[in-house]
């Protein structure tokens, strides 16, 4: 079981950067760039949208959340597309980083605290 779960990390930390790729890709339909740069920004965002600190929820979005977001945006993308973009990703050595999807969650969450002192007020 152990064995699989590795597995399963690395097929979803290959997908990740595949994404990115995708999203970058002129080759791709733009409706699939769209959800590929949300789910490679988000995914690959140094902060999380809900930390994981956080009992129970702080894990979801990494074991839920990510996972689902990488099968919509495979599921949109041709399959000759998605194996040279999972090829290049598996040659890549290493992962790249998201400063849009960091800015996105930091802008989510200053919006968040506006909204709850407004609504305090």
């Amino acid at each position: 079981m152990l064995t699989n779960a590795r597995a399963w990390a690395r097929t979803i930390k290959r997908d990740v950067v595949a994404v990115w790729i995708a999203a970058r890709d002129p080759r791709v339909p733009w409706y699939a760039k769209v959800l590929a740069g949300i789910v490679a920004a988000y995914a690959l965002s140094p902060i999380d949208l809900i930390p994981d600190f956080i009992p129970v929820i702080g894990y979801l979005d990494d074991l839920v959340i990510v996972p689902l977001g990488i099968l919509a945006t495979v599921a949109l993308i041709p399959e000759p597309l998605m194996q040279e973009f999972r090829l290049e990703a598996a040659r890549r050595q290493g992962r790249p980083t998201s400063r849009a999807g960091m800015m996105g969650i930091v802008c989510l969450w200053l919006l968040a605290l506006v909204l709850a002192g407004w609504w305090l007020l």
